[in-house]
């Protein structure tokens, strides 16, 4: 069972077989798939799984915190299922590749007092950018 839907029935959220199937497929490490995306791979499991179904239930997702939205550079929003470690992305500029990151040190704190214009900063997010070894 994949750690997103053991976090989902944990928490009471029924599961269908529709939520089932969205779950699975985004279960894994670096998975940051479109809706389309998610609705391809959860129609060849299910084939007659909607694409408003599918669209619904990453809603809920990200409104329940289990999932987060990505948008890079205008292009389509991407649902990665890593939100319970803090992590930024790394993009790439040419294919549009994301992969999860761990930076060491606290990107808050590298913001400093005076750069912050009186406001009390609760979160950071940094993306880094570059081209991955399939668009060098």
């Amino acid at each position: 069972m994949s750690d997103l839907l053991q976090r989902l029935r944990g928490r009471g959220w029924r599961v269908t077989s529709q939520r089932r199937v969205v779950a699975e497929v985004l279960d894994g490490d670096h998975v940051h798939l479109t809706a389309d995306e998610v609705h391809a791979r959860a129609a060849q499991r299910l084939p007659e799984i909607s694409r408003a179904t599918v669209y619904n239930t990453l809603g809920e997702l990200v409104a329940l915190g289990e999932v987060i939205e990505v948008s890079t550079d205008g292009r389509a929003k991407r649902y990665d299922p890593n939100a319970h470690r803090p992590h930024q992305h790394l993009v790439c500029s040419g294919c549009g590749a994301i992969r999860d990151v761990h930076p060491t040190g606290d990107p808050l704190a590298d913001l400093p007092s005076k750069e912050r214009f009186g406001f009390t900063v609760s979160q950071a997010e940094v993306t880094y950018r570059g081209l991955c070894p399939s668009c060098v």
